[in-house]
């Protein structure tokens, strides 16, 4: 976004909870409030959509640490935001209850969760929890529960109105019972917005506009992948064990003094309303709507008369009456008094959709946003248009995150129904789909299913983990490289044919399936200009180099790290993370062409090519069968750069690079060709130990040589010095790129944290990543301790024969350090390592040695290879 996007005049649809609050957060960002004009289709007293019949409830602690500090921020701005000196949050506090052994352990789960984004929470007794909330059950249905104080009730129709006041006050413009009827677009740029009042034009257009999303999308030409859903909510009537409370005392506190309340073994969420309960449930069948079929909104508004509130479905609700009559037996005793069908958003991933739009400059969305998020969602929204960057990492949120196949009504539909289904699901980090499948594969499957190989499904996309092909080499197994016995819930989704897949790579060579990393051309005569711009690295290198490099905010945030190969001239092709790297990437082209003859496109070629990983001390052996001498293989074709071959006849791309710190390469060709290459490859290595091997192993391998993943150790609240990268810095480039500036200024101050290597000391303890991390003394128990960092990622070193841990750590802390990591309620001790713990050649680091370079010499250290055989 241009500098002086404060200046620019924006127009927002939609004036719920998102919508105020987005026109809000640009006042306080600088923006001219006469350049902000909010359109709401109903009456801004109460528009009738989402925010109009939400409960309110905000816990904020979840698996996702963007998802959390939005929550936070939302509890913050509400807390200071008040009428008649009553807040428009009630920090009641938040408790949620388990009933089954397997939620217990969940909850200790989500308290590292709470630990590891700075949320005060400890779990308590089922005594305790009975103290703070009265109306439990007394006869043992309650096993404990989570607290966390900073829980509690937002009051979310009079937030909107407040916010609606306070910007209108300021000069925003609003415009009541006015629908949005097109989006108006020039030259591949959202210019304003078509009303039944008019036209009205616009630098930018954003979407707030809530489970009308999808229409508005339409409207714009952008697909959003949001699915609208009812949701059952029921007020009962009064109970007598609230009867005597203070009537005046409840209104003050917002007519509620409990916790709110969650028991989502069931799918059930509470709250007081003054002498009734409310109850929430997401144990129904999945009901979804089409905001189109709803009409138009009606002029006068109320509680019972919305778009958003459908008729109760009585017989929906019947196991959840019976199921709360059992946790809160004071109910029993009462009846359902009043109850709707209350419409939410839900998407693929369950995430929000926020930034532009990969298709159309100037138009943004901020929907599928709940009332716990609202004001965190607007803030990082603000920030991205006035500056270009959020100070919270926005990468999981953004609307360009799906992949083109995901995009789909059909795809849309069943996920998010799967989404509604699950929302209290126990979820493993790993578990898959288990529809729709087979959405996108490569030319190797068929082979791949013969061999046995056990697939995940991610983007689309089936990658196999490993193969059970190779189930019978553990009985060749070294003992060093046994695999331990894992506990159960890290041992789910794993398998110990991984130690074979490690060891046959560290020793031999194994071939792994690497089609769906995304792959992308730029091409034309400004392809130079244009990575010289957007990367930190030098562009202009000889054809079939490879760099390594990253993309920066203006911030110099890591945006995305990426793999360029400059293929002749005036083509490149990038080796990126995600569907939002090409997002960046076109826009950013598009940009270019429009204001310079220089033109240049970028275009994803991932679906019509394939890739293989070649990697170990005897890829080079399994080449020279494939015809391709030491000569081209090694002397002309150094690390870190690609050429053209020919391999069993199939024209491939060379490219000497590895993610696993062993000699090999990276083999790319067309679609049409995969499946030849695939048994080429496989039958030329039959006599130096070839295996097919899965990301199981090449996620341990990575891990162990200290390679970076973008998204998951990283992001755009990191920079390239705090995450280890400076490497990807070229220090002699004289070419202007974004983030520069910020990157000298990054690089004079001192750092206060780094992205750590850590070695579980126990040998056996494989973590699963989000954990906290503490220091030694610094507190034990279930509730006590502040975490000094949390975990990205982490596997078993198969090599090291030990779980390795890749951490954010206060960058004092420094080698031989013990830290202890919160996993399930109990402490796992660690230890510091400086660097990591494997280096480039695939030996074990030793003290102060880093990893990250492939070895250099053509086969490494001969290895028996009897064994392997």
């Amino acid at each position: 976004m241009p500098p002086n996007a404060p200046s620019q005049s924006i127009i927002i649809i939609g004036a719920g909870i998102v919508g105020a609050n987005l026109a809000d957060e640009l006042l306080s960002h600088g923006w001219n409030p006469s350049n902000i004009t909010v359109i709401e289709q109903g009456p801004l007293s109460l528009p009738g959509g989402s925010t109009s019949h939400a409960p309110g409830l905000v816990f904020q602690t979840s698996p996702s640490k963007t998802m959390t500090r939005f929550a936070q921020y939302t509890v913050q701005k509400l807390q200071g935001l008040s009428q008649d000196g009553q807040s428009c949050f009630n920090q009641l506090g938040g408790l949620e209850v388990a009933t089954t052994e397997d939620r217990m352990h969940e909850l200790e789960r989500k308290l590292g969760y709470a630990k590891a984004w700075g949320v005060e929470a400890r779990l308590i007794s089922p005594e305790e929890c009975l103290a703070l909330h009265p109306l439990l059950s007394t006869e043992g249905v309650v096993l404990g529960g989570l607290h966390i104080p900073s829980d509690g009730l937002a009051l979310a129709a009079r937030a909107t109105g407040l916010l609606v006041e306070r910007t209108r006050a300021a000069g925003v413009t609003y415009l009541e019972h006015t629908a949005v009827t097109g989006i108006l677009q020039s030259d591949g740029r959202a210019t304003g917005v078509r009303t039944s009042a008019g036209a009205l034009h616009a630098d930018i257009v954003v979407s707030c506009a809530g489970f009308w999303g999808v229409e508005i999308g339409a409207m714009a030409g952008v697909d959003i992948p949001l699915l609208p859903l009812a949701h059952q909510y029921a007020k009962t009537t009064p109970i007598e064990q609230l009867a005597n409370r203070d009537v005046n005392a409840c209104i003050n506190a917002m007519n509620a003094e409990y916790p709110i309340l969650r028991h989502q073994d069931q799918d059930l969420y509470y709250r007081e309303h003054g002498d009734r309960i409310g109850i929430g449930y997401y144990g129904h069948k999945p009901m979804p709507v089409v905001a189109g079929d709803l009409g138009a909104t009606p002029k006068v508004v109320s509680e019972t008369n919305m778009p958003s509130r459908l008729d109760f479905t009585s017989e929906d609700f019947a196991p959840a009456w019976k199921e709360t009559q059992t946790l809160l037996p004071a109910l029993r005793s009462a009846e359902i008094d009043d109850g709707f069908n209350g419409i939410f958003s839900f998407t693929p991933d369950g995430g929000p959709l926020l930034g532009e739009a990969p298709n159309l400059d100037g138009f943004f969305v901020a929907e599928a946003v709940w009332v716990t998020h609202s004001a965190g969602v607007a803030r990082a929204l603000a920030e991205l248009l006035t500056q270009g960057w959020s100070s919270v990492d926005v990468s999981e949120c953004e609307l360009s995150r799906f992949e083109t196949v995901q995009l789909g009504r059909p795809y849309v539909q069943e996920t998010s129904q799967q989404n509604f289904v699950e929302i209290y699901d126990i979820i493993h980090p790993l578990q898959p789909r288990t529809s729709p499948r087979n959405l996108r594969v490569s030319p190797f499957y068929a082979r791949q299913v013969e061999l046995g190989a056990f697939f995940l499904e991610v983007g689309g996309w089936e990658r196999p983990f490993w193969y059970e092909a190779n189930k019978g080499l553990l009985r060749s197994l070294p003992e060093r490289w046994h695999p331990v016995q894992r506990d159960p819930w890290s041992a789910r989704f794993s398998s110990p044919i991984s130690a074979v897949e490690a060891w046959k790579t560290r020793h031999a060579v194994a071939l792994y399936d690497m089609s769906s990393f995304h792959r992308f051309i730029v091409n034309g005569p400004g392809a130079v200009q244009l990575l010289q711009h957007l990367t930190t690295s030098d562009m202009d290198v000889r054809p079939g180099t490879i760099t390594y490099t990253l993309l920066l905010t203006p911030n110099a945030g890591i945006r995305a790290d990426i793999f360029v190969t400059r293929l002749n001239a005036t083509t490149f092709q990038i080796g990126a993370n995600s569907a939002s790297d090409l997002a960046y990437l076109s826009r950013a082209a598009r940009q270019q062409s429009k204001s310079s003859s220089d033109w240049v496109t970028v275009s994803d070629i991932t679906g019509g090519t394939c890739a293989l990983g070649l990697w170990g001390p005897r890829a080079a052996d399994v080449l020279s069968t494939l015809g391709i001498t030491d000569e081209i293989a090694n002397k002309a074709l150094p690390y870190m750069h690609a050429k053209p071959a020919t391999l069993a006849s199939i024209p491939v791309l060379l490219l000497r690079k590895s993610y696993v710190g062993e000699y090999g390469w990276e083999i790319q060709t067309s679609a049409e060709h995969g499946a030849r290459l695939f048994e080429s490859v496989l039958a030329a290595g039959k006599h130096h130990g070839i295996i097919p091997a899965g990301r199981a192993a090449f996620n341990a391998l990575r891990l162990e040589c200290g390679y970076r993943t973008y998204g998951i150790d990283m992001g755009a609240e990191h920079d390239p010095y705090e995450a280890g990268l400076g490497h990807a810095i070229s220090k002699n480039k004289e070419e202007d790129f974004i983030g520069k500036g910020a990157l000298r200024t990054r690089a004079a101050r001192p750092l206060s944290r780094r992205l750590r290597c850590l070695t579980v000391d126990d040998g056996r303890s494989v973590l699963m990543g989000k954990e906290p991390v503490f220091l030694d003394g610094s507190g034990s128990g279930s509730g006590s301790g502040r975490a000094v960092g949390y975990v990205t990622t982490a596997a078993f070193g198969f090599t090291v024969s030990r779980p390795v841990v890749w951490a954010w750590l206060p960058a004092a802390l420094g080698e031989g350090v013990g830290v202890q990591i919160g996993y399930f309620g109990r402490r796992v001790q660690a230890t510091v390592v400086e660097g990591a713990v494997v280096d480039g050649e695939g030996r074990v680091a030793g003290p102060g040695t880093g990893g990250g370079r492939e070895r250099e010499s053509g086969r490494g250290k001969e290895r028996p290879l009897k064994a392997l055989l």
